[in-house]
Formats: structure tokens, sequence, C-alpha cells
């Protein structure tokens, strides 16, 4: 295994060079027979353009067209996949779940870059608070007063983290993030670029000919490794928390209104949005533009297809899709019934047409 220099190691690869020997360590794979273990390569890339120097995968029969045409130099495949035809170039690396055996290759292909610990001189830092060991604040952040930075945490560049708000160790706000007051985040999390966290949620009462706002003095929870997308907005509550449990993945452009509990280990896909005081339990996945009305529970590891519209509870395990969201099977029948509605009308016309004839 052999690094380039600092400067080739902080952009998209190619600074570090491995072998498909280091790299069959690196996974717990094994080279098949004739395979070159000095075959060098620098980056990774998927098969229908990695290069002689990249490394690819085969982790499904339905990608064998793009194997067969694959220039690259090292491929990792599946057990099953191993005798694939094609790719008469590259040195094959058999390893069970392909995909994921990338994730102990991709650190040291892409090494990233070292920052500095410190306080830039173009940060604002409030009276009383309380920085940790290894703490990074980049330029023109704010960090508010009594705010607290657990160690290695690390503020980029123009963040906003209100009063009082809480940051654990090794946490990461990437650029123009904003914590409100009343935001707690734990160990580990990490929040991506424009979301905003612990902002009012959309909470009023009419009364004398106007909307009166409610005020909001809940907060907005956090827990452990817990990753949130761009562009993503999670409410504070109103008199009760906002929760996001620990090991739950955000994607971006998420909206999670106020009072919301979401458990531990979900997937939230992008552009989901969940009206207040919705319960979203342990494991729960929900695709892309899922939609929930509010006050609703969705149990334990149940999953939502992508663009359903939850108007009612969904038992825990269940899968669910369509709108109204009902179980998936009912609505795939109902969504191909529809397919069947301009012949049936076409039969109906006919039928009318010869009983008017007929008096």
């Amino acid at each position: 295994m052999s690094l380039g220099t600092s400067e080739q190691r902080s952009g998209g690869g190619g600074g570090v060079s491995l072998t498909a020997a280091d790299v069959a360590r690196l996974v717990g794979g094994r080279l098949t027979d004739g395979g070159d273990g000095a075959r060098a390569i620098r980056r990774v890339a998927p098969l229908h353009r990695a290069g002689p120097d990249e490394l690819t995968f085969l982790a499904s029969a339905k990608y064998a067209d793009a194997f067969r045409e694959t220039r690259a130099g090292v491929v990792l495949v599946a057990p099953a996949l191993a005798d694939t035809a094609g790719a008469p170039d590259a040195v094959r690396i058999v390893v069970d779940k392909p995909h994921e055996a990338l994730l102990a290759v991709l650190p040291v292909l892409y090494v990233q870059a070292p920052r500095e610990t410190g306080i830039h001189p173009t940060a604002r830092i409030g009276r009383g608070a309380h920085i940790g060991d290894d703490v990074t604040v980049d330029a023109y952040a704010i960090v508010g007063d009594g705010v607290v930075l657990g160690d290695r945490a690390w503020v980029e560049t123009h963040c906003v983290v209100g009063a009082g708000v809480e940051v654990g160790e090794d946490a990461h706000l990437y650029p123009g993030v904003t914590l409100y007051a009343g935001t707690s985040l734990g160990r580990r999390v990490a929040v991506h670029s424009g979301a905003r966290l612990g902002s009012d949620g959309f909470g009023y009462v009419f009364g004398d000919g106007q909307h009166r706002k409610i005020p909001h003095v809940g907060r907005c929870i956090v827990e452990d490794d817990v990753e949130i997308g761009a562009n993503t907005t999670i409410d504070r509550g109103s008199v009760d928390d906002t929760i996001i449990g620990a090991g739950t993945k955000i994607d971006n452009l998420v909206h999670i209104g106020h009072n919301c509990r979401i458990g531990k280990l979900c997937l939230i896909m992008a552009q989901v949005g969940l009206a207040g005081s919705t319960t979203v339990e342990d494991g729960v996945i929900l695709a892309g533009q899922v939609g929930v009305a509010g006050h609703l529970t969705i149990g334990t590891g149940a999953r939502i297809a992508a663009q359903a519209g939850v108007v009612g509870d969904v038992p825990a395990g269940a899968t669910y899709g369509g709108y109204p969201a009902r179980p998936h099977k009912e609505s795939l029948r109902a969504h191909a019934a529809t397919f069947r509605l301009a012949e049936l009308m076409k039969r109906i016309e006919r039928m009318l047409e010869r009983s008017e004839a007929e008096q």
C-alpha cells in the first residue's frame, strides 16, 4: 500500500495505491485462481465506466451485461457470481456482499484531509460558552451564549449555534447549518449544509379574526449517531419535545414537524414530510416523498413506499404504499385496476349504444 502527497489525497482519490492483494485483505475476500495480486488500483467506479486502475463490484446478476463490458482493473464479486462471463482483464476478488465490502476500502482510498483544531479569528464565541478539547470552529461561525461544544466537535464556516445549544463529542456541522436555541445534538451527529434544527413549528389558533401563534417552548433533541441531510428542517416541540432516535439517518430536504418522535435506526429519505406529533417507531423506512398526517403512529419495522400518503396508523412490520396508503399488495392491485378503466369504459359505452339501438 502506498500513499501520495497530502495534496493528492485531499481530492477525489488517486493519491493512494492499493494492490488487489491489499484489497482482498481489507475486505476479507479471496483472489480467484490466477488472479494478479499485484494489480494496482487508485479509485472506485461503477462497472460501466471503471478503468484499468479502478475498483468496481458485481453484486447482482442484473448487471451482468455491464460486467461483460467493464474495463475495471479489480472487481469484487459475490460468490454466486464468481464465474460470470466477462471482464477478461479484471482481477476478481470473491467476497460476501461486495457492496458492503467497499466500506472497508473507501476510507483507505479516499483519505479525508486533516482539519486544524482551534477557533478561527473571525468566529464569534458567546459569553459562558464551553469549548471542549480539540474543537474546530471555522471562519464566520457564530457560537451563542452558554453553548456547549463537546470534544472534537467541528463547526464549519457560517454555522449559527444558538444560545444554550449542546453539541456532543465528535459532532460535525457542515457549512451553513443553523441550530436554534433549545436544540441538543448527541455524539457523532452529522448535520449537512443548510439544515435548520429547532425552529418553531407550524402551530396557530384562530381567534379575534386572526391566526394567533402558539409559542414553542419544547426542545429539539437529536440522539447519538444521527445523520441529517442538506436543507432538512426539524421543528422544536410546542410543549413536548421533538426527538430523533439514535442511529437514524435522514436524507436531504426532509421536514419533521413539532412534537414528532422518531425511533432508533430509522431511514427517512428525500422529501418526506411528517406533520406534527407523528410517532415513528424503531427501524421504520420512509421512502422518498412520503407524506404522513399528524398525530399518527407508524409501528416498529414498518416500510412505507415512495410517494405514499399516510392518513392512518400503520401496524408494526407492515409494508404500505399508495394514496391513501394501504397494505402494499392491495395498493398495487388498486393501481393495476386503474389501467383497465379505459377499456371498461369503452365496453360500457358499446353496451349503452347497443341498448339504445334496440329501443
